[in-house]
Order: structure tokens, then sequence, then C-alpha cells
């Protein structure tokens, strides 16, 4: 079985290292490259290509934000996970308008991390629910706009609500009692619709638009 190859960015030596003890507890995760600072994070992330990578948002030379930044400016491909003790949805809605593949808090329960690295490492978008609410909510009061013309099928409407509810393909599948084969051609036919590139911004575009309604 291949192991997802994980690289931890961040200044604490001792963070870093209790988060490799956390992640390789699982059998399917190891991490093969640490940093601590920007512009390390920025080299070894060249060097090693890791699958996932969880970002500080405090480091010296360039903070987390910068990496992102300079990564999607330089067109160096890296799926990233914010793992920071910032709760305040700008900070999110930075990281998302950058492009990152994740957000979770240093405070959350271990399982949640696990759950962000298999998530981004399958292709898909992993952020914490309650932040999740929160970005959403921000957008929506940003960006009122007309309500598109999306063409969605019932079904597509029912997969959407799912993601905009940060399930899975697999607890998708699951729960509509389909295959979850059927549930990756409704995503992608909802993206190509809805024009969204990721499952956050859909989620954001549903609740945007009244598809579901904000809790």
């Amino acid at each position: 079985m291949s192991k997802i190859r994980i690289m931890i960015a961040d200044d604490h030596s001792m963070v870093r290292e209790g988060l490799k003890q956390l992640v390789e507890l699982e059998d399917d995760i190891i991490v093969v490259a640490q940093a601590g600072n920007g512009n390390e994070t920025i080299e070894k992330i060249i060097e090693y290509n890791p699958d996932v990578v969880l970002l500080d948002i405090n480091m010296p030379e360039r903070n987390g934000l910068e990496v992102l930044t300079y990564l999607k400016q330089n067109d160096i491909v890296a799926n990233i996970i914010i793992l920071t003790i910032h709760n305040e949805v700008e900070y999110l809605y930075k990281a998302v308008e950058i492009g990152v593949k994740g957000y979770v808090l240093k405070d959350s329960e271990s399982d949640v991390l696990i759950r962000a690295i298999r998530s981004v490492y399958e292709g898909e978008t992993y952020i914490q629910p309650n932040m999740a609410s929160l970005l959403f909510k921000k957008m929506n009061n940003d960006e009122t706009g007309a309500v598109h013309n999306t063409r969605l099928t019932k079904r597509e409407v029912e997969v959407l609500k799912l993601i905009t509810e940060g399930l899975l393909n697999k607890e998708i599948a699951h729960r509509l009692c389909i295959s979850e084969k059927t549930v990756k051609n409704h995503v992608s036919n909802i993206f190509k619709k809805i024009e969204v590139s990721d499952r956050t911004q859909a989620a954001v575009f549903a609740i945007k638009n009244a598809i579901v309604e904000l809790f």
C-alpha cells in the first residue's frame, strides 16, 4: 500500500515532532520532510514534492499566506492544508482566495486532521466545518449577485447540498444509495455547470444562490 507523503511546516520543532508522531500512527501516512520557515518550506516542497503539506500561518521569513502566494505565482503545484491557531474568518477567506486545499485549527481533534489529509490527498477540499460556516456567511455578505440559471438536475442539487454539508464522495454515495463513481460524475457535472473548480467554491455558490440555507 502506497503511503500519503506528508510535509510539516511550522516554526516550532516540538509542534512538528508532535504532528509527525500523530500522523504516523496511521498506517497510510508518512512524514517525508519538515521546515521551520517560509523559504525552507518552498525549497523542500520543490525538493520532496510531498502529496500534502501541513502549513502554519505564523512563520519567519515568509508566513504561510506568503508561501501560498509564492507557489501560486510560480506555478508550483502543492496540496496545502493550513494548520493554524487562527480561527478568524479573514485568514481563511484569504487562504481560499489564494487556493488552499484545506484549513484546520490546531486545537481540533486528531481525526479531523487525518480526515483533512486523506480528503486533500484524494483531490478534494476540506475546510473544518465550523470554519466553513463562517466563510460561507462572510462570502454571502460580501457578494450578493443574481441567482444563476444552473440547469442542475434534481440529483445534482441533492449532491451539491451534501457537498455543502462537508460530506466526501464515499459518504454521499452511501447517503444517496448510489455508487461512488456516479457521485464523482455528478460532482464533475456540477462543477462545470456552476463554473467552479473545487468543493469549497461549490458550497459557497450553493449558499449565495439559495440552493441551501445558511445554518
